[in-house]
């Protein structure tokens, strides 16, 4: 019995400890709440659940990003980032004009520049990505920088594979870098060839058996790909056969990806240098073959771009803090398709604010889900939104898995990020954002096709759902933070 009570007491104390650090260390009252509330009522199980999703890394941060250790050389660069950027601002399209608050906040918090001369196209799912990937991965002469979350040892994967060690043999540096947890398909077989032929490879964030939860926690979601310094693409789809929609395949996929040309590419270069400095052997350093001048490189086009990114690395969720300063900066429509909806307290009072003040909003999600519990969390949020007037669509025709957000016709936003908990404090992220309104009208027009193939949520049908539903979405909602 006394062993029994000396036990109680020391878990009691552990408890106790434990919600003192999670009241500390946890910026986000609402997670703090339910990281309490499993603690209290999840004997031992919340308190490994805490240690092992719950600890703020944000505050610890996971890694320097840091690619120029000298200060001085640092705050020149910083200098002419500004100065380039205030130059566009000063003279740029209407656009750029309407959302200077947005740009000037990804400057300052991110120092992401603001570039001029660039080319974009979206590209609709995999069977328009791919192609154009191949392709451009064959006119490399330098260098393939390639950084993934989902890398898959299928039809597709393959076929990337053998290009990449097609160009590995002819003499082009080939770095690749992928997320341990979600391409972990590819270790055994794919990756000793890939290593044969000469391509330097390095999981991001390896798992290993100790911190093994924490090691899935943090996952790098990014899809990048820089060709020579001068093309990029990057959005929401993974090299995966799942992406592909061929005849006779069960589940059709929806999903939104840019291939990019000019300056912008350069801080997508910068994002996976500093990744690769972080998980690789040997560090690399800034030259002109990773950053081109562009005066040689300038597009026919004259698209108006820049980048955001953030994770556990960055001081704050850059990602969420730009897209709820473009919903803020939007006068008159916001068009937001995203697979996974856990969108936290300050992005729904900001989609709450803009409804009530006359904004049309339509929000797009999938009605067929690859998650039942993610799903069920977000249906959790649609009744506030609905109640404020914004418009939800239920995808019909397959999963859509698309991140993109459009306002106005003329800010469009495509990228890795879902609009989740998970995306803006978790993981390792990036979207491109678009100050064009020939791109907005492009984006605008792919997404009221999508409309075509999806159900409207009703409002009165929704209050009156049965109320076990209610009750199972509600329940569920109240673990989103760590969904």
């Amino acid at each position: 019995m006394n062993w029994i009570f000396i036990a109680q007491v020391v878990y009691f104390i552990i408890v106790i400890l434990t919600g003192i650090r999670i009241i500390f260390d946890t910026h986000n009252k609402t997670k703090t709440l339910a990281y309490l509330l499993i603690v209290i009522f999840l004997p031992i199980v919340g308190i490994l659940l805490y240690f092992s999703f719950g600890i703020n890394y944000r505050k610890r941060k996971i890694y320097d990003k840091k690619l120029i250790v000298n200060e001085l050389l640092e705050q020149e660069i910083e200098d002419r980032i500004k100065l380039s950027s205030s130059k566009i601002l000063d003279n740029g399209n209407k656009a750029v004009r309407e959302n200077k608050k947005l740009i000037n906040f990804l400057i300052n918090e991110c120092l992401s520049p603001l570039t001029e001369n660039n080319s974009v196209k979206i590209l609709v799912n995999g069977e328009s990505k791919f192609p154009k990937v191949f392709e451009i991965l064959e006119t490399a002469k330098n260098h393939i920088h390639i950084e993934y979350y989902i890398f898959n040892d299928d039809e597709i994967g393959r076929e990337f594979i053998e290009i990449l060690i097609k160009k590995a043999k002819e003499g082009v540096k080939v770095r690749f870098m992928y997320d341990d947890f979600g391409s972990r398909n590819i270790r055994k077989k794919q990756l000793p060839r890939m290593r044969e032929a000469g391509v330097d490879i390095f999981p991001f964030y390896e798992i290993k058996l100790y911190a093994f939860a924490n090691r899935i926690n943090y996952r790098n979601h990014r899809k990048i790909i820089v060709i020579d310094g001068v093309s990029a693409f990057v959005g929401g789809i993974n090299v995966s056969d799942n992406y592909v929609n061929k005849d006779g395949k069960e589940l059709y996929w929806r999903d939104t990806h840019l291939e990019l040309k000019g300056p912008v590419v350069s801080y997508l270069q910068y994002i996976f240098i500093t990744d690769w400095n972080y998980c690789a052997a040997a560090k690399l350093e800034p030259n002109e073959a990773y950053f081109p001048k562009f005066d040689t490189h300038i597009t026919q086009e004259n698209k108006v771009a820049q980048i955001a990114a953030s994770g556990p690395d960055s001081d704050h969720p850059h990602i969420e803090f730009s897209l709820i300063q473009a919903i803020h900066l939007a006068q008159e429509e916001i068009l937001i398709t995203t697979p996974y909806f856990i969108p936290g307290e300050n992005l729904m009072d900001a989609l709450i604010i803009a409804a009530g003040s006359g904004i049309n909003i339509k929000l797009l999600v999938p009605g067929v889900s690859d998650s039942r519990l993610v799903n069920n969390a977000a249906r959790s949020y649609y009744g506030p939104l609905l109640k404020a007037g914004v418009e939800i669509y239920l995808y019909q025709k397959g999963f859509i898995h698309a991140k993109t957000m459009v306002t106005d016709r003329q800010l469009s936003i495509v990228g890795t990020a879902n609009m989740d908990i998970r995306s803006f404090d978790l993981n390792f992220e990036v979207n491109a954002l678009i100050y064009d309104e020939e791109i907005g009208k492009e984006l605008s027009e792919i997404f009221y096709e999508d409309l075509k193939f999806a159900e409207q949520i009703d409002f009165e049908a929704w209050k009156n759902r049965p109320m076990y539903v209610k009750l199972i979405e509600k329940t569920i909602g109240l673990l989103s933070p760590m969904l």
